[in-house]
């Protein structure tokens, strides 16, 4: 090959290097310009008896993939003791609905057992890289300004709280996160579905309309959120009766003809067991749920209508602190033996007596010593205030969690803490209210 010939042949190849370089700088502007979905995907609960909250996180996660969203960009974080759990009867399998597909398979779980914390999901929610290096898949969500995230949650919660597996997470830490987010333009527009007992709380009187960031909630802030779908094979419920709602309409409409504020709507009507809520933008519920959950036309179609209703059936739904108590009841109608049968009610007897009698006394006497007098114990005993002294609350539950109780562990624990906000919205001095808590406590 001639000298000339050859240093034709490379500016040809440079040349043609330089073009799909152009090429694919051009697609990375493009969708830089355009905008694309993220989305995480958290199930913040393990053990069997919360069967339901896994299943909720896997049939989200199939919904957003199916819908288009690359895997790339959907970041989960569940337990995962599920799928292989011992008393699972199809190991390698979760299923979202009666006689249902399974829900599990091709799920991508960046962050599992004690990585499933509220330090990682706001990490993660939040694009800090750094603190996620070595933990998990590490990923986080790289968004822009030009993007859209969605953001669901299944668990356990509390007035002002969500739980995680081991810890909970704080509506004001939530909300400073997000406002964080906002101001250095990291997303376009932000939604959040999350199923939890009083998750209404998390946002009422602190979400602000005007950060482009709109919610929608399981319950409103002083009621439980419901389980269903209780399958007899696995002895557990299989859902939860607002993911389940908001999920199935996803599954059987045209997403891109369908706004947020429809499905909220539908939502809201089917869920006849708490008062499903939404706050914030509600310019954003005008959009496409496409813009949020995937624009990809796909498969549409409708799952066996099974009744949801609080008297469909003697233990069809139950508030999520009695699903434990639920799930006996069930086994003990299945108990073959009388060793059985045995080991059944004295779990039972532990549930409906011992545990919730202990906590009711416990948070009592706590409201009692830290009042001033037994007019103002009374009172605040038989009273529910909206939570805003988030100041008193969260140090307060801290302690409560670390002394008494293992409260991410104890939805009847969760239950109770609404008479810590209680003391606190009545002014009682935090100090007091904390000296209360390791006074009780330290007699268990």
């Amino acid at each position: 090959m001639t000298k000339l010939l050859a240093t034709f042949v490379l500016s040809v190849g440079l040349f043609g290097r330089f073009l799909d370089a152009k090429s694919v700088n051009n697609v990375f502007d493009e969708e830089a310009q355009k905008g694309v979905h993220w989305a995480l995907v958290v199930a913040g609960s393990n053990g069997w008896y919360n069967y339901r909250h896994q299943a909720d996180a896997c049939h989200a996660y199939q919904i957003l993939k199916k819908n288009g969203i690359p895997e790339e960009r959907i970041i989960t974080m569940m337990y995962d003791d599920i799928a292989g759990n011992p008393q699972n009867p199809t190991p390698g399998e979760i299923i979202n609905h009666p006689n249902g597909t399974d829900v599990y398979g091709g799920v991508r779980i960046d962050y599992r057992e004690e990585t499933v914390t509220p330090d990682i999901f706001l990490a993660v929610l939040q694009g800090q890289q750094e603190a996620v290096n070595g933990v998990g898949s590490g990923r986080v969500i790289q968004s822009g300004p030009n993007d859209r995230i969605f953001v669901n949650f299944v668990d356990h919660g509390a007035p002002g709280l969500i739980a995680f597996p081991s810890d909970e997470l704080h509506a004001k830490d939530l909300l400073d996160a997000v406002q964080s987010m906002h101001s250095q333009r990291k997303y376009k527009e932000l939604v959040f579905y999350i199923e939890a007992c009083e998750s209404g709380s998390m946002f009422d009187g602190l979400l602000p309309e005007d950060i482009n960031v709109f919610a929608t909630t399981a319950a409103n802030g002083e009621e439980s959120s419901y389980a269903c779908y209780f399958d007899q094979l696995r002895k557990t419920y299989l859902g939860d009766v607002y993911s389940v709602m908001w999920m199935e309409d996803s599954d059987a409409e045209d997403l891109s003809s369908e706004t947020l504020q429809q499905q909220f709507r539908i939502v809201k009507k089917e869920t006849n067991t708490s008062h499903v809520q939404e706050f914030g933008d509600m310019n954003i519920a005008k959009e496409p749920v496409a813009n949020f959950q995937g624009g990809k036309k796909s498969t549409k179609f409708t799952l066996p209508k099974v009744p949801v209703s609080v008297n469909s059936h003697r233990f069809w739904l139950f508030a999520s602190e009695q699903v434990p108590m639920a799930i006996l009841h069930h086994r003990l109608l299945a108990a073959t033996s009388m060793q059985e049968e045995k080991i059944i009610l004295d779990e039972l007897h532990a549930l409906r007596e011992v545990r919730p009698y202990l906590l009711v006394n416990v948070m009592d006497s706590i409201v009692k010593d830290a009042s001033r007098d037994h007019r103002q114990s009374d009172r605040l005993l038989n009273v529910r205030y909206k939570l805003t002294n988030h100041a008193c609350y969260q140090p307060a539950v801290e302690l409560f969690d670390e002394r008494c109780f293992d409260i991410s562990q104890n939805d009847y624990a969760l239950r109770q803490l609404y008479k810590l906000v209680n003391l606190c919205e009545e002014q009682v001095e935090v100090e007091k209210v904390m000296e209360s808590i390791a006074k009780t406590c330290s007699q268990l």
